[in-house]
């Protein structure tokens, strides 16, 4: 039996061992076994196989969701966790990817007009900049509309994650998004350059995906610098409130 859970592994794949540990403790007591593998767009694909394969499965959708798969699946009005993708390649808005791979792979758009309702008029790439935003950083979304014929799917941000993106905007705390290696390896990287103590709260988005919230007159840029080079396959957005 195979699941395509709500989880990607790119970058430098220290998700595969991060994420087999925690199947371990999850399902590691169960008649199964397990492998980890990836699908077109770095989807998780978890394949099982035991006599209790569908409780394990059930287990595993519990923890992680699963991913829609196909697009007649996809309702409107329904909230979807997904993915930012390809920022800044259009700027006609934001596409966010839920994983729909059938009949074809198609992302979410979030349209630059609704974007302006909720963020003002900037074009969508200073959106980008100015929020932090990097590709496959989780957001959590509602669809507005499935064109079956064209195969558009159009969405907005739900309530949750406008709040959650405000807050962020809003609390004077320079901010790094790190994406692309496990949080595990950042924390490393803080310790390494004597940067922990600068870091405030670090929250775990995704299995690869991290926040940093840094203490007030901490400069985003410049823990940025230090850090890089011991994360080199990371990805970094951010939230600057001082220059």
């Amino acid at each position: 039996m195979e699941i395509i859970i709500l989880e990607k592994i790119y970058g430098d794949r220290s998700g595969f061992q991060k994420l087999d540990k925690k199947l371990d403790s999850l399902i590691g007591d169960l008649e199964v076994s397990w492998k980890i593998g990836i699908t077109q767009k770095q989807w998780v694909k978890i394949t099982l196989e035991g006599e209790d394969t569908e409780i394990s499965t059930n287990l595993i959708r519990e923890e992680f969701g699963e991913v829609p798969y196909k697009l007649n699946s996809i309702k409107e009005g329904e909230t979807y966790k997904g993915r930012f993708i390809d920022l800044g390649k259009v700027g006609y808005g934001v596409y966010t990817d839920i994983g729909v791979f059938s009949p074809t792979p198609k992302d979410a758009l979030i349209p630059l007009y609704y974007l302006k309702s909720i963020f003002g008029e900037k074009p969508v790439r200073q959106m980008i900049r100015e929020f932090g935003w990097v590709d496959y950083l989780p957001i959590e979304i509602k669809i507005k509309k499935v064109e079956f014929g064209t195969r558009e799917v159009e969405a907005e941000f739900t309530e949750e994650q406008i709040k959650r993106i405000e807050k962020w905007l809003s609390d004077g705390h320079d901010k790094i998004f790190v994406t692309g290696t496990i949080s595990e390896n950042i924390e490393k990287a803080l310790l390494e350059t004597g940067h922990s103590r600068d870091v405030i709260r670090l929250e775990e988005l995704g299995l690869m995906e991290t926040l940093l919230i840094l203490k007030k007159g901490t400069q985003a840029p410049g823990i940025i610098k230090e850090i890089g080079p011991y994360v080199r396959s990371a990805t970094f957005g951010a939230i600057k409130f001082s220059e």
